[in-house]
C-alpha cells in the first residue's frame, strides 16, 4: 500500500470571490492535517453561479491557487469557476500540482440544462497520473448523471474520479445515488464534494472501490480527509468487488456493439421528447415559438 491522503472541503460560499475564504480553509487543513496531500473543492466554489464573474484563464484567480499549492505542496483542484474563452463561457476546473504548475483544465461536459444557459459544453476528458501513485480524473456535477463519461475515464485507466458539485436542490438524494453507483460500477474511488450557501446544501461524501461509503457529511461546514490505498482499484478490478463481478472485464468482452451509439440510429424517440426547455406551468401553454433563454444567472449542478 502507497497510501494518498485527499480532503474535501465542504464550506459556505458566497456569490462573488471565495478565494480568501477558500485559502483559509486550505491553510486550516493543512495545519490539522499536515499529511495531506491534496486538496480539493466543490463545483463554482471561487465565484459561485453567476456568469457575470466569469474570468479568464490563465488569469489572476487562478495564479492565485497556484501560489496555495505552491506554499503547501500539495496538489490543488479548485472546484471550478466560469471561464470566458474564444467568445464563451465555460465551466472549468484548473489541476494544480505541487509545484504550483496547472497541469490540466476540464471544461464541463453537460452543463445543467435548462438551467445553466449561457454555459458551453466541453468535449474533451481530463485525466492525470500521479507518479507513484495512480490515475486521477475529473467529472464536473452533472457530467456523472451521463455514464458514458464515468465509463470513458476507467477506460483510459483512471482509479480516482474527482467529483465537485453545486447541488442546491431536492434531488441531492439522486447525486448522491449516482456517485455511490459510479463508485460500485466503475470500481473506483469518488469524491463528491457539495458546497453550502450559494454553493449548495452538502452532504458531500466519499465512496471506495467496493462501493463502500467511507464518509458522508451533513449540511455543516466539514473538512474531509481521506486516505486511500488505490491497491484496492486495481485488486477489485482484478478479482472483482468483494470478490464478485469483473465489470470492466466484462465490458472489454461484451459480444456486441450498442446500436444507440451507431450513425444513423433511428432517433425518433428521443425527438418527440420536444425541446430541452424550462417547464411551465401545467395551467399555461407554452406559445408555439417558446425557446430557451440565452442566460439564465441561477444557480446550477
Amino acid at each position: 500500500m502507497k497510501p494518498f491522503a485527499i480532503a474535501g472541503i465542504q464550506m459556505y460560499l458566497n456569490h462573488g470571490s471565495n478565494i480568501d475564504h477558500m485559502r483559509q480553509r486550505i491553510d486550516l487543513t493543512m495545519h490539522l492535517y499536515p499529511w495531506v496531500q491534496m486538496v480539493m473543492f466543490s463545483e463554482l466554489a471561487v465565484f459561485g453561479p453567476m456568469l457575470q464573474h466569469a474570468q479568464p484563464l490563465p488569469g489572476t484567480s487562478e495564479a492565485a491557487f497556484q501560489e496555495m499549492a505552491r506554499h503547501h505542496r500539495i496538489w490543488l483542484v479548485n472546484g471550478s469557476m466560469y471561464e470566458r474563452r474564444e467568445g464563451g463561457i465555460y465551466n472549468t476546473t484548473s489541476v494544480i500540482n505541487p509545484d504550483g504548475e496547472v497541469v490540466g483544465r476540464y471544461r464541463k461536459m453537460f452543463p445543467f440544462l435548462p438551467l445553466e444557459q449561457g454555459v458551453q459544453p466541453g468535449n474533451e476528458f481530463f485525466a492525470w497520473d500521479i507518479e507513484g501513485v495512480g490515475k486521477f480524473g475529473i467529472l464536473n456535477c452533472y457530467d456523472m448523471w451521463f455514464p458514458e463519461t464515468s465509463r470513458q475515464l476507467t477506460a483510459m485507466g483512471v482509479e480516482v474520479i474527482l467529483h465537485p458539485v453545486m447541488t442546491h436542490t431536492i434531488d441531492r438524494d439522486v447525486d448522491i445515488a449516482i456517485s455511490h453507483a459510479t463508485s460500485a460500477m466503475m470500481q473506483s474511488y469518488v469524491f463528491d464534494v457539495n458546497g453550502l450557501g450559494a454553493g449548495g446544501n452538502g452532504q458531500s461524501c466519499v465512496f471506495d472501490p467496493a462501493g463502500r461509503v467511507l464518509h458522508r457529511c451533513d449540511n455543516s461546514e466539514q473538512i474531509i480527509p481521506i486516505e486511500i490505498d488505490l491497491e484496492q482499484v486495481r485488486r477489485s478490478r482484478e478479482r472483482g468487488i468483494r470478490g464478485l463481478g469483473q465489470m470492466a472485464k466484462s465490458f472489454r468482452d461484451r459480444p456486441a456493439d450498442f446500436p444507440v451509439y451507431s450513425r444513423g440510429f433511428d432517433t425518433a424517440y428521443l425527438d418527440s421528447l420536444g425541446v430541452l426547455a424550462t417547464p411551465r406551468r401545467v395551467d399555461e401553454p407554452a406559445p408555439a415559438n417558446v425557446t430557451t433563454l440565452q442566460v439564465r444567472r441561477s444557480m446550477v449542478k
